[in-house]
């Protein structure tokens, strides 16, 4: 491959980056908007529920007790 080539290679990948990174902040954007729009105490419990069994999946409950 040519000095070129390689740079036009290097452009191409950064390209993608900014894409991928713009379709993630897209994405968290999105997520954001429907947080703020739940209704909170309609999922409060379902919330905590979901939250405890996470804690219980990561072993971050165990952690706690020390």
């Amino acid at each position: 491959m040519t000095k070129e080539e390689k740079e036009k290679e290097g452009m191409l990948l950064e390209v993608r980056k900014v894409k991928a990174l713009e379709k993630i902040a897209t994405s968290l954007d999105a997520l954001t908007i429907w947080f703020e729009e739940v209704d909170k105490e309609e999922w409060s419990n379902r919330i905590q529920y979901y939250l405890s069994e996470w804690r219980k999946t990561t072993g971050l409950e165990d952690e706690k007790k020390k």
